[in-house]
């Protein structure tokens, strides 16, 4: 018994190898998993369950055509609920105990900054479709994105609301977390080099519902405009508090407003808003629709930027098999590839080579108006 026991142990061990990922080669595997971290319940759910469902569709596109070198793809999902230390929890069992070979998120900037130092002393490759802060892709060479950093963001952004749209004096409600406030620093170093003042910068916590003390003090203090570089739930509210107070002047934000919620939630009230976020690619019509057909809503910029940095780990596990470490260089080698953002390059840093589009919306919807870059100070329209 005792020696069928050993055995049986041994052909585990052995079978175990030829389903999962780890820092060793293996391209005779028979299932491929990749991970995904997001918030799929709770309050910022509308970013991670867009994101996760654009990495499904991508794996289901996949195994539709045969998968990975006759390879099934299994994505496997675990739910942050926004927390640091759930996302923590969640890459602990992807890694361990799935044995994914890559991972696509975390979704929101904190849970991403937590999630990537372990990432990058596990070695395992992270590529985030929407963690935007200066910061993230400085944490290791496993560390990547697909979406532009706030630097760039916010760099176009305080450029182009103080030469295009003309701002002189600018009012600021911004959220105290890593991604409202990078997006916050980096536009107002832009805008007050480009000649524009910050008149009054008010700040609230996430998940706050009252924001009509900082509003009424932006009101008075009589700003052309007001930047809410903030996540869906709390600029839906502050929309609809500042119509209340006859809050009649531009609002302005960044990439959070992408999120096709906004819509649902603030209804007219997003009308006349100008934001900044990624440049739609060539092939955004047909993801769009293939997406509503497959979940039967629209995504959101960032569902985008998921399906692209899913596509990409599935490409560099074709080139390079299962082993992680060969992943992550697969993903770095990256030239051209051609998905739903447009043509995706890395820099050497992880970072997405990417330019900023501006939108503005019109009955309730995003009309582009057009993609910009800074260099050297200069903001530059890219044709």
């Amino acid at each position: 018994m005792k020696k069928v026991f050993t055995v049986l142990l041994v052909a585990l061990a052995v079978f175990a190898l030829f389903v999962s990922c780890s820092k060793s080669d293996d391209k005779a595997t028979s299932e491929v998993k990749i991970g995904f971290i997001g918030p799929l319940t709770g309050d910022y759910a509308n970013y991670g369950v867009r994101c996760y469902q654009a990495a499904q569709l991508a794996v289901d596109e996949v195994n539709a055509a045969g998968g990975i070198n006759g390879a099934q793809v299994t994505l496997i999902a675990e739910d942050s609920e926004g927390a640091s230390d759930k996302a923590l929890a969640g890459f602990e069992k992807l890694v361990n105990n799935d044995k994914v070979c890559a991972i696509v998120g975390a979704v929101l900037t904190g849970e991403t900054l937590a999630v990537a130092e372990k990432a990058q002393e596990e070695g395992v490759l992270l590529i985030s479709p929407s963690a935007s802060a200066d910061g993230v892709t400085d944490i290791g060479s496993y560390i990547f994105r697909t979406t532009p950093n706030d630097g760039l963001q916010g760099k176009v952004a305080g450029r182009y609301f103080a030469e295009v749209l003309g701002v002189k004096n600018l009012g600021v409600l911004y959220a105290k977390n890593d991604y409202s406030q990078g997006l916050y620093e980096g536009m107002k170093e832009a805008f007050e080099e480009a000649g524009g003042k910050v008149t009054l910068a008010e700040t609230c916590m996430v998940g706050d519902k009252d924001f009509k003390t900082q509003l009424t003090k932006l009101r008075n203090a009589n700003v052309d405009a007001v930047y809410i570089p903030n996540y869906t739930a709390e600029m839906a509210q502050q929309l609809e508090q500042a119509a209340q107070l006859g809050m009649s002047m531009q609002f302005l934000s960044g990439d959070g407003f992408t999120d096709a919620q906004i819509y649902d939630l603030a209804g007219d009230y997003t009308n006349g808003v100008i934001y900044t976020g990624p440049t739609p690619g060539k092939e955004n019509a047909a993801f769009v629709s293939n997406f509503k057909t497959a979940f039967g809503v629209d995504p959101g910029t960032f569902s985008t930027n998921a399906y692209d940095a899913a596509n990409i780990v599935i490409k560099a596990i074709e080139k390079a098999g299962t082993d992680r470490a060969a992943i992550r260089d697969a993903v770095a080698a990256t030239k051209d590839y051609e998905g739903v953002l447009g043509t995706v390059n890395f820099e050497s840093n992880g970072d997405i080579v990417a330019t900023t589009g501006v939108y503005l919306v019109v009955n309730q919807a995003p009309v582009y108006q057009g993609s910009y870059t800074v260099v050297d100070g200069v903001l530059s329209e890219v044709k």
